[in-house]
């Protein structure tokens, strides 16, 4: 929506605004005045022709005061309503009219800084309200994943990750194949020991003991013989 003093800048500034606000918003743009903003540049005459010959080549919105024109800033406030649901942006040079769109949530504010379109940064309150927003909308979609898993459970319908980590999931041991395993190694233990007892070393007798024992025992012999 244009005032007429946005007409007059771009006179003053030598900017074509028609030009200039599609490229700096970077998005097709409808410029748009109201018959109350021709009514009020036509009464000031000719310090705002120029003005006046160029807001009448933009499309004029229907604000209904066409029996009774207010001033054109008044008249794009009641556009704008209490919160901006048509999602006007204003574009004017000025300053109370700037002011008083700011404090309607979701207003964008454009004014021409010399030869360039500016925005106006976003008023508190239309920051608190996007933070709003933001968080109603998280909140619900909270909401909603969290009735949409409780249902899935309720019919028995399981998630990719869920189906996963059972398929993933590591048995424990089957009590009876350990068992057999430890009667396997108590057998395997003993046949060990057996062997161990086995294999005894044999302590080898010197040869002239050998002899030694050997006449002892004739010896012996021989006396119970006689």
């Amino acid at each position: 929506m244009l005032s007429s003093t946005a007409e007059d800048g771009e006179i003053e500034n030598q900017v074509n605004i028609r030009e200039q606000i599609p490229k700096y918003l970077e998005a097709e743009v409808k410029l748009l005045t109201t018959q109350c903003v021709i009514i009020e540049a036509e009464k000031l005459g000719s310090s705002v022709f120029g003005a006046l010959m160029i807001v009448k080549q933009f499309g004029t919105h229907k604000c209904g005061h066409n029996d009774k024109p207010v001033p054109a800033s008044v008249c794009l406030l009641s556009m704008l309503g209490g919160a901006n649901s048509n999602r006007y942006f204003i574009a004017t040079q000025d300053r109370e009219l700037q002011k008083s769109a700011s404090t309607i949530p979701g207003t964008p504010v454009l004014f021409l800084h010399q030869k360039t379109p500016t925005l106006q940064p976003p008023s508190e309150i239309s920051t608190a309200k996007a933070k709003k927003h933001t968080m109603t909308l998280f909140d619900v979609r909270k909401h909603e994943e969290e009735s949409f898993k409780t249902l899935r459970k309720k019919f028995g319908v399981l998630d990719k990750e869920d189906n996963i980590k059972k398929r993933k999931k590591k048995k424990g041991p089957n009590p009876l194949s350990c068992k057999k395993k430890q009667k396997k190694s108590v057998v395997v233990e003993h046949k060990e020991e057996l062997k161990k007892k086995r294999k005894r070393k044999r302590v080898k007798i010197p040869k002239h003991l050998k002899e030694h024992w050997l006449a002892q025992l004739k010896n012996e012999t021989t006396n119970i013989m006689s």
